[in-house]
C-alpha cells in the first residue's frame, strides 16, 4: 500500500527534475516545497526555515546569503547554485 510519505517523496523527486530542467527558483518568492525540490540535500522542514528566515530578515540579496540560515552551509548552496536565483523573471 502506498503511504502518504511515498507519495510526497515521489512528488518532490518529480518536482526536482522539473526544477532542474527549467528556470532557476527564486529563493525570495518560492514556497518551502519548491525550495526543497531545488536545493540538494534540503527537505521541506529546512526549506520552511529558509522561508521563515526570509520573512524575519527580508529578501536575500544573493544566493550565498542562504548560508545565513542555520543548517545551510556553503557546500549546500554551491551544490544547488545553478537551480537558484534572487532575480525575478523580468530582471
Amino acid at each position: 500500500m502506498i503511504t502518504v510519505r511515498h507519495l510526497i517523496a515521489c512528488a518532490i523527486l518529480l518536482m526536482a527534475g522539473i526544477v532542474h530542467a527549467g528556470e532557476p527558483v527564486n529563493i525570495n518568492t518560492a514556497d518551502a516545497e519548491a525550495l526543497a525540490a531545488a536545493i540538494n540535500g534540503v527537505g521541506v522542514k529546512k526549506a520552511r526555515d529558509i522561508v521563515s528566515h526570509r520573512q524575519k530578515n527580508g529578501p536575500f540579496e544573493s544566493v550565498d546569503e542562504l548560508a545565513q540560515v542555520s543548517g545551510i552551509g556553503m557546500h549546500t548552496v554551491d551544490g544547488s547554485r545553478e537551480n537558484l536565483t534572487v532575480k525575478s523573471a523580468g530582471d
